[in-house]
C-alpha cells in the first residue's frame, strides 16, 4: 500500500490563539477557517508539505461525546496531557529561541533525551503537548 498522511487533528479551546500560535509561533499557514466563534475548524500546515495539514477542531462537537466524557477532556487538556503533535527541525534551538520568544509556555528546554533524540516541547494555547525533534538527531 502507498498512504500518506493527509489531515491529522488537535482540539482548540481557543481558534483565534491557536491560528496566532501555529502560524507566528511556528510558521505554519492556515489553508482554511470555517465556522464562527469559537466553533471554528482551522486547517494549518507547513509551506513545505502542502498536502499534509492539521485541523485544529473546538471541542466537544462530536454527538458521541459525553458531557462527562467533555469534561475529562478539558481537564486533561488543561494538564496538557490530550493531545500531542511532533515536528522536527534543522534548527531546533533556533526554532526554540523563535517560539520562546512568542511568549508560548515552554514544557522542556532543547535537551539530549537518554533514548538519542534531542528535542524540546511547548503547550500550545489549548494545552496541546508540541514537542519539536531536531531532524539531524533522529534514529531512522
Amino acid at each position: 500500500m502507498n498512504l500518506t498522511i493527509h489531515a491529522s487533528f488537535l482540539p482548540h479551546t481557543d481558534p483565534d490563539a491557536s491560528i496566532a500560535f501555529y502560524r507566528d509561533a511556528l510558521g505554519f499557514e492556515v489553508r482554511m477557517d470555517v465556522g464562527e466563534g469559537t466553533m471554528r475548524w482551522v486547517t494549518i500546515g507547513s509551506p513545505d508539505q502542502p498536502d499534509t495539514n492539521i485541523v485544529l477542531t473546538p471541542l466537544g462537537v462530536d454527538p458521541g461525546v459525553t458531557e462527562d466524557e467533555t469534561r475529562m477532556i478539558n481537564e486533561m487538556m488543561a494538564k496538557g496531557t490530550y493531545a500531542t503533535i511532533v515536528l522536527t527541525t534543522p534548527d531546533l534551538d533556533g526554532v526554540f529561541d523563535r517560539v520562546q520568544a512568542t511568549g508560548a509556555e515552554v514544557i522542556q528546554e532543547p535537551i539530549d533525551q537518554p533514548y538519542g533524540v534531542r528535542d524540546c516541547a511547548f503547550r500550545d494555547p489549548a494545552g496541546n503537548h508540541v514537542r519539536i525533534n531536531d531532524q539531524g538527531e533522529l534514529p531512522r
